[in-house]
């Protein structure tokens, strides 16, 4: 991993839903340019930890640190934690760009109109502006051609690339993708993985939860391997995926291939 700032660090975190512990101490840190990738079987608590970090899903305990701000916390009378501060919260959310496995798109919404959304609305940035932005960036995810098109007439590919224009139009510092082709037809997860491989290749800082194995090892320089909510293993793609050292992940990548 780079010597560069810290975009994200994260310390400790646990995660409860009821009996069922998730995260049981996880900690990782990004660095700006990084492209992080989190690898694991169903179950291990991926989708958990990234959700986390955005505070889509309040940790149980630990702390989130994004590009050196902690979020502040407080206990919530149920055993876990909740935000002090929910402007804080909206304020280190507009730094992070979310992808998500099932796309997310505003059905009543056109492309364009889904890209400019939080931009215009949330960040109060002037329509024009916005709508300049949106159309660069749909020409780089080469939807310029749909921009005026609903989702419902877009195929998954395009509906997951769309998604992540709108990520990218609110110019965030960290990206974040959830399994982003794990809902996309096998002849489809090609032209997502293409624009995701052109972001890392900008060196622009991501944290990728994902089970395309290949792709995880072209992209990005640093694997994390989580294994029932703790991190298993983790280091460089080539140590990961050409030298595991624990049993657990040499059978979940024997498992894989």
């Amino acid at each position: 991993m780079t010597d560069s700032a810290q975009a994200i660090e994260v310390s400790n975190l646990h995660k409860r839903f009821g009996p069922l512990e998730v995260l049981k101490g996880v900690s990782l840190t990004a660095r700006q340019g990084d492209v992080i990738a989190i690898i694991g079987g169903s179950g291990s608590g991926k989708s958990t930890f990234l959700r986390c970090i955005n505070m889509l899903e309040l940790p149980s305990a630990g702390t989130i640190t994004i590009h050196g701000e902690t979020i502040v916390m407080k206990k919530d009378g149920h055993g876990g934690l909740a935000p002090s501060d929910r402007r804080q919260v909206q304020r280190i959310r507009s730094r992070l760009g979310m992808v998500f496995q099932s796309f997310n798109l505003w059905q009543h919404m056109t492309v364009l109109q889904n890209v400019i959304e939080v931009p215009v609305h949330v960040l109060k940035q002037p329509k024009d502006k916005a709508v300049e932005i949106a159309e660069t960036l749909l020409r780089r995810v080469g939807l310029y051609e749909k921009r005026d098109a609903y989702p419902a007439f877009l195929s998954g590919g395009q509906q997951q690339r769309a998604a992540i224009a709108r990520a990218l139009a609110i110019q965030p510092l960290v990206m974040l993708f959830d399994e982003p082709t794990s809902a996309l037809d096998p002849e489809l997860v090609g032209e997502v993985l293409s624009v995701i491989g052109d972001l890392a290749r900008e060196k622009r800082t991501m944290i990728l939860v994902t089970h395309e194995m290949k792709f995880a090892r072209e992209v990005s320089n640093h694997v994390v391997f989580l294994h029932n909510g703790i991190i298993e293993e983790q280091g460089p793609p080539e140590a990961i995926f050409g030298a595991p050292k624990s049993d657990r992940l040499r059978k979940f990548i024997s498992s894989i291939h």
